[in-house]
């Protein structure tokens, strides 16, 4: 993770956020050290460079309150608003309004792995249904809201495709001016779906965390004053929109936390997100307090985490990123230590897949449960699968699988997989002939 440039420094972030009000949000938190920071655009302490988070003041005292206020809520993340950084009327406000995807009873699924066999149950959470058919929509949704707060002017982000398209919608619709980087040799349809929507899409040549790297050069530039990276200086507000995901998922399993949840990873913070929106709703008395295992799932081609955790390592260490799955290839991931500790604490476990495997899962899905999904959600899949073959997951419980995208974004992943059954001059005897009558 790139540290914080010293132009935005804490008195400029004190500055902007002197009269931000942002729902039950106080103050920034260091994960390392523990210090506290004032609101405002900072993403890294002052005092150990560690990453900073959110910390709030939730309302506790009346879960049942609490719980009855939210599902009187709008269909979308917006219901969980008393729990984000967010003003109280955010619902108000031209956005995106993503969330409250459907979460799918994977009954032919969990046939097909073995879990319907053992008495478990398998469930996906499909993002896909989101207004730019990802689960980015969510996080850059909350960004947004801050960089209202502090007064930016432009959208901006580093991105592997899903999280530019999500910035250009969500800033189009807010009225901001967006401006999003890319690696240059991302699939097309990511592109398209980045350009579309009028604002500036630059390829940077080089990989994301190249990409990454001169988005953080750009923020202590006088050329990027007025600027709101989404996930860079804005980056602790941005992570909290995963936790809607965690609050979804229980709210729709009637108020009670899965046993078992597989994540994909690319920087980690969906990960390391969603295991703090199941503690938050623990603590809220929200759900029942019970124990859950959280595992991560990584493409082999860039599997730094999954590497480290079976090498019993602490220290992620970087690769050059070589896989399909292009949505996940950071091969520096800024929250991958979070992201063993969290599987270590939860008895669960980081896994990779090859190439090959990505594109049977998503074809595994499609024919079982009729969801596209893109690359990740291959992963994911296909890490599932791979789990419980090797023991590591057990089929016996209730499973919740994560497809974070749609897989109109990866067509070329499945191309040579996804063809005509046939092609026959328009009679019935060519129909007879082909044998599919």
């Amino acid at each position: 993770m790139a540290v914080q440039a010293p132009e935005q420094s804490a008195d400029t972030a004190a500055t902007a956020a002197a009269d931000v009000s942002l729902g039950p949000a106080v103050a920034l938190s260091c994960r390392e050290c523990g210090a506290r920071n004032p609101l405002g655009p900072l993403f890294a302490c002052e005092e150990c460079f560690g990453p900073l988070e959110v910390a709030y003041d939730l309302p506790t005292g009346d879960p049942e309150g609490l719980r009855k206020r939210i599902e009187a809520g709008p269909a979308s993340i917006w219901r969980y608003a008393p729990l984000l950084p967010v003003p109280a009327d955010v619902a108000d406000q031209p956005n995106t309004d993503p969330g409250f995807t459907r979460l799918v009873k994977a009954d032919n699924l969990a046939r097909e792995l073995g879990v319907a066999a053992a008495g478990g149950t398998l469930h996906v959470k499909d993002d896909s249904g989101n207004p730019t058919h990802s689960f980015k929509d969510r996080v850059v949704a909350i960004a947004v809201e801050a960089a209202r707060a502090f007064g930016f002017t432009t959208l901006s982000c580093s991105s592997t495709g899903n999280l530019a398209g999500a910035v250009g919608a969500a800033a189009a619709r807010a009225g901001f001016r967006s401006c999003v980087f890319i690696p240059h040799d991302l699939e097309q349809g990511k592109v398209v779906m980045a350009a579309v929507y009028g604002g500036d899409l630059v390829g940077i040549e080089g990989t994301y965390d190249d990409v990454n790297r001169f988005c953080s050069e750009l923020i202590g530039d006088p050329l990027g004053e007025g600027w709101g990276f989404v996930n860079v200086n804005l980056r602790p507000y941005y992570g909290e929109g995963s936790k809607t995901l965690a609050y979804e998922i229980a709210e729709q399993l009637g108020w009670e936390l899965p046993d078992q949840i597989v994540i994909p990873i690319a920087s980690g913070s969906q990960l390391t997100k969603i295991d703090k929106g199941f503690k938050e709703l623990i603590a809220l008395g929200l759900v029942a307090d019970k124990p859950y295992r959280i595992f991560g799932a990584q493409a082999e081609g860039c599997s730094p985490v999954s590497r480290a955790f079976k090498d019993g390592h602490d220290v992620v260490r970087p690769v050059k990123p070589d896989t399909i799955a292009k949505s996940l290839a950071i091969g520096n991931p800024a929250d991958g230590p979070y992201v063993l500790d969290i599987a270590r604490r939860t008895g669960g476990a980081v896994e990779d897949v090859t190439d090959a495997q990505i594109v049977d899962a998503i074809t595994l899905l499609a024919r079982t449960e009729g969801i596209f999904a893109e690359t990740a959600g291959g992963v994911t899949v296909g890490v599932t699968r791979k789990l419980i073959e090797d023991g590591l997951l057990d089929p016996s419980l209730n499973t919740v699988v994560l497809n974070t995208g749609d897989g109109l974004k990866t067509l070329d992943a499945v191309a040579d997989a996804a063809r005509p059954s046939a092609t026959i001059r328009p009679s019935l005897d060519a129909f007879r002939a082909a044998g599919l009558a």
